[in-house]
């Protein structure tokens, strides 16, 4: 089988160092197997997505000696895949309306002494979920509401699930996240859709990407397992970090590969020191 790797950033911002050793990773991954290595952009949220950073990827990546195969896939030309995949969760019932703002959910969850938690804190209530239909169609047509999955529900109908990490088997607890959502209000998917339905349309054999997203697997191969999707390989890399502790992130002003090349960077040497396990003087693995 035909090892296929992918680098699936979002057009939020520049891209970082970060972002270029988890590229690196995915590349290499691929070519020392004679694979294919694929660009996705991972471009649905409205607030944050930007046109222009799409350039600045592709830009990035060149300056880095990244190429990769075939054209360039991009989220937003397939919101009608995307939708398909909704339509055919909720005609099974697995996914249900939610009208909550975050600040409902927050007030929420104060209120209880006792709120479950799960990977990513605490669980939505689940207020929506049993609501009658009528009272649902009617809200439907004058309210905004994203769609959740029903994950008791959808993991009763899967049974048990695992995915290998490497050569490790994991057994899939998609019920760390509660009921997650898989539409939003401003957007026809959340990450977790699009980028299940994605990574199979594409035939990526092996998801290499950041520790950070580990937990999320648990949702994807639920969604897989949903959707009769193949599952691939899972490869979860350590996360670049500054010399305090904290992970580089847009948000955080991490240096921008643009920076870097303006200030003169040899790309070359900064690929061979990433690819040696030597990074930037102020940057640690971990």
């Amino acid at each position: 089988m035909t090892v296929i790797s992918r680098f699936a950033p979002s057009p939020t911002g520049r891209l970082h160092l970060g972002h270029a050793y988890s590229a690196l990773l995915a590349h290499d991954f691929a070519r020392s197997r004679g694979g294919r290595f694929l660009l996705r952009i991972e471009d649905i949220d409205p607030g944050r997505a930007r046109p222009e950073f799409v350039g600045g990827i592709v830009e990035d990546l060149a300056w880095l000696g990244l190429a990769w195969d075939g054209e360039m896939l991009v989220q937003s030309r397939r919101l009608p895949l995307y939708a398909a995949a909704l339509d055919d969760l909720r005609a099974r019932g697995l996914v249900y309306p939610c009208f909550c703002t975050r600040a409902a959910i927050a007030a929420e969850i104060a209120a209880s002494a006792a709120a479950p938690h799960g990977a990513d804190g605490p669980l939505y209530p689940g207020t929506c979920r049993g609501l009658p239909e009528l009272e649902r169609e009617r809200r439907m047509a004058r309210e905004p509401h994203a769609w959740r999955l029903d994950v008791a529900r959808a993991t009763e109908l899967s049974g048990p699930l695992v995915w290998c990490e490497g050569e490790k088997e994991i057994a899939a607890e998609p019920s760390l996240f509660g009921d997650v959502v898989v539409a939003r209000k401003d957007a026809p998917a959340s990450y977790h859709l699009a980028v299940t339905i994605d990574d199979a349309a594409q035939q990526v054999s092996d998801v290499v990407r950041g520790v950070d997203l580990f937990a999320a697997t648990h949702v994807h191969r639920l969604l897989q397992a949903l959707l009769g999707l193949p599952t691939p390989r899972y490869h979860h890399h350590a996360l670049l970090s500054d010399a305090q502790g904290n992970r580089l992130a847009k948000r955080r002003g991490a240096p921008s590969l643009a920076a870097l090349r303006e200030a003169g960077a040899d790309p070359h040497r900064l690929v061979e020191e990433l690819r040696a396990g030597r990074l930037p003087d102020g940057f640690l693995v971990g």
